[in-house]
């Protein structure tokens, strides 16, 4: 067993070769920056500025070496040298100490409660605590701001002015975080990831998300451009889901996507979707101004001519004009919204509709949801409690007194997952869906088509 005092020794150690890789990039990194521009041209890549900064680190970390030497101090093995390496370029580059958990394919979810009270939650459905992410309040802080300025070309403020803060890392991880509202005022965040940023129908069928009676359904919802809100809980798959059903349509298509945060990327495969406009919603600016909310954004993306209008989720006033996009022309449009049910999710629309600017009564919001809305589809978990699995789906028939009416075509079956019900879908639908390359027989098995 090692000695505390040694642990002690090493600690010490370490710290000082930390102080010194900071202060040398602090102080070298910008200059070598310039060098390196001067000869490789107006543009340095993300991978060269770290080689960069490594070679200074490197000089920096054998002139320190010397120096520990003629101190009389002593020395640490190459391995720790080369980790405090490794973590000053993460926290310079990449991601400081959440580098790690990022890093790892089996993290699924990120809690920081604090800085040094951190929890994953991992594919396989366990949770752990793991190791602090920073080694202060005001270093997570720090780090939370750095990667806001990297995150986006518009002021993203993390201050007691503006204490929550919602943004895409890099790599499609979506973080939010919120500074001294918690418990002892300490800064906290959590980070979702989403395994796959590209998907298909066919892929997630693979994965047990859908059998092939609904990878059929949903390509056709698709193809006859039915207007499709998924539903969910947090950690569903809705976006993953919404991916995949935009992966059906024609790579020509016109799309605008509207977003609180960019997460869909649907514009980064030109080839899957050669003409979309991203747009992102923004906070106001320190004076309290600027700010343009998904509402505005849906407005505005309507003046764009797009084929599909597709919101990355429904948070509140928007739902008004996504309904009105959805009932004047722009069919096969799609939205995600969180719900507990698929029936519930009309009880959510109606509030976000109640509390908008135009407060629309429960009967004419019953009314343009009708008209807007042709299906939804609830996304839920199995009965293992890991796999996301589609649970239900209901096609939306009418409305009567202040009410939705619709039938649950796909209703949830043996290990929470949905098998089609028999009759339940209108005569006048399942033509357009045949007519979209639908087998009608693929409702006809009362189990779905989940065995293999």
């Amino acid at each position: 067993m090692t000695p505390p005092e040694a642990d002690d020794v090493s600690g010490r150690a370490q710290a000082r070769l930390r102080a010194v890789l900071r202060e040398a990039l602090t102080r070298d990194l910008s200059h070598r920056i310039d060098d390196a521009t001067a000869q490789a041209g107006p543009s340095v890549s993300a991978s060269q500025r770290r080689d960069v900064a490594r070679a200074v680190l490197d000089t920096a970390r054998t002139a320190h070496t010397e120096a520990e030497l003629l101190a009389g101090r002593a020395l640490l093995d190459t391995a720790t040298e080369q980790q405090v390496t490794e973590q000053v370029l993460d926290e310079v580059f990449g991601l400081g100490g959440l580098q790690p958990l990022l890093a790892d394919p089996a993290v699924e979810t990120i809690t920081v409660n604090r800085y040094d009270r951190v929890f994953a939650q991992y594919t396989d459905g366990r949770r752990a605590q793991v190791a602090p992410v920073a080694a202060s309040n005001d270093e997570l802080t720090d780090l939370i701001r750095t990667l806001a300025a990297r995150a986006s070309s518009e002021e993203r403020r993390f201050d007691r002015g503006s204490p929550a803060l919602n943004l895409q890392l890099p790599g499609g991880e979506r973080l939010f975080a919120v500074l001294g509202l918690t418990a002892g005022g300490v800064t906290a965040c959590t980070i979702r990831r989403h395994g796959y940023l590209t998907a298909t129908l066919a892929q997630l069928r693979r994965r047990g998300t859908l059998d092939a009676g609904l990878e059929r359904f949903l390509r056709a919802l698709v193809r006859a451009r039915r207007n499709v809100l998924i539903t969910g809980g947090t950690g569903a798959g809705k976006t993953t889901l919404l991916r995949a059903l935009a992966a059906e349509m024609d790579p020509m298509e016109r799309l605008v996507t509207i977003e609180d945060a960019f997460e869909l990327g649907l514009e980064r495969d030109p080839a899957l979707h050669a003409d979309v406009t991203a747009l992102q919603a923004r906070e106001p600016n320190i004076e309290g101004e600027g700010a343009v909310d998904q509402a505005e954004l849906v407005r505005w993306g309507l003046r764009m001519s797009p084929d599909r209008v597709i919101v990355g989720e429904i948070r509140g006033a928007e739902v008004i004009p996504m309904c009105n996009a959805m009932s004047q022309g722009n069919d096969g449009s799609m939205a995600t919204l969180h719900a507990s049910s698929s029936k519930i999710a009309f009880t959510r629309l109606a509030s976000y509709a109640a509390q908008g600017p135009e407060r629309l009564p429960l009967e004419a919001t019953a009314l343009l949801v009708a008209s807007a809305v042709h299906f939804v589809v609830h996304l839920d978990r199995a009965a293992d409690r890991g796999t996301r699995v589609i649970a239900s789906i209901r096609e939306v028939v009418d409305a009567e007194d202040g009410a939705v009416i619709s039938n649950e075509v796909y209703r949830r079956g043996a290990d929470r997952r949905a098998v089609p019900v028999a009759g339940a879908l209108r005569t006048d639908t399942l033509d357009d869906l045949v007519a979209a390359g639908f087998d009608p027989d693929l409702l006809a098995r009362r189990e779905g088509w989940w065995a293999p």
